[in-house]
């Protein structure tokens, strides 16, 4: 499942580089079993079968006979992945991330060799694949090296608490829709103002819970104070 995305684009030219490392490892090597069993029904009975603790143990342990690595698990009971959250584990050295199936894994794993749970919304999937997938390419793009203009990645939503403002490229007009007067004026502080208007705007409209914990500068105050007053 992780060939092909981790063989394109950005984490590949990362990979190419020397930038980032990634090593998948297949739990059925850590199995001793003729048929190299990784699951099995959960004790006290009910539905589904659930990750055995050996192959993840031992999987773990040998990853982290090199050099001691933070243990993520993603699974829908973590807490939520937020930008902030995934630039912390972008300065990491080392990450190991484990993917549950089925009903889960066995709450020993859980609670003696994980360090955090993630979980990427309130949904379920198949696995943990995908969400993990989800994970390493938020966090490899903020590696520094990584993408070719650093400055990109400062103002991607939720990088500041608040959505991104709209942005526009060639033409300057498209089936008569133009983009703003203000864009083309060449004076960097209407642009700047405009920006964060539309910025603070967007998320007043589209995610207002993020205002709560937004650092917002007085003059941002001012600038709600006037969409609030233009909203109503």
């Amino acid at each position: 499942m992780f060939s092909s995305p981790f063989k394109e684009s950005i984490i590949k030219r990362a990979v190419e580089r020397g930038i980032v490392k990634i090593n998948i490892y297949d739990l059925r090597n850590f199995t001793h079993d003729r048929h190299k069993v990784t699951d099995d029904y959960p004790y006290g009975g009910g539905a589904g079968m659930m990750m055995k603790p050996e192959p993840l143990a031992e999987a773990i342990e040998e990853i982290n006979r090199e050099s001691k690595s933070r243990v993520i698990l993603m699974t829908p009971q973590g807490d939520r992945l937020t930008q902030s959250r995934v630039k912390k584990m972008s300065q990491e050295n080392r990450l190991t991330i484990l993917c549950g199936r089925y009903e889960g894994i066995d709450e020993r794993i859980r609670a003696h060799f994980v360090d955090d749970e993630i979980s990427i919304g309130d949904y379920i999937l198949t696995g943990g694949e995908i969400p993990a997938m989800v994970l390493v390419d938020a966090i490899v793009r903020l590696i520094p090296g990584v993408l070719g203009d650093e400055a990109s990645t400062e103002e991607d939503s939720f990088s500041y608490g608040l959505l991104e403002y709209p942005q526009y490229t060639r033409p300057e007009n498209f089936r008569g829709f133009k983009i703003p007067d203000v864009l083309l004026s060449g004076n960097h502080e209407k642009i700047r103002r405009w920006r964060r208007k539309e910025s603070l705007k967007r998320t007043y409209n589209r995610r207002p819970d993020l205002l709560e914990k937004a650092e917002l500068s007085d003059d941002d105050k001012k600038i709600l104070e006037e969409i609030r007053r233009y909203e109503e």
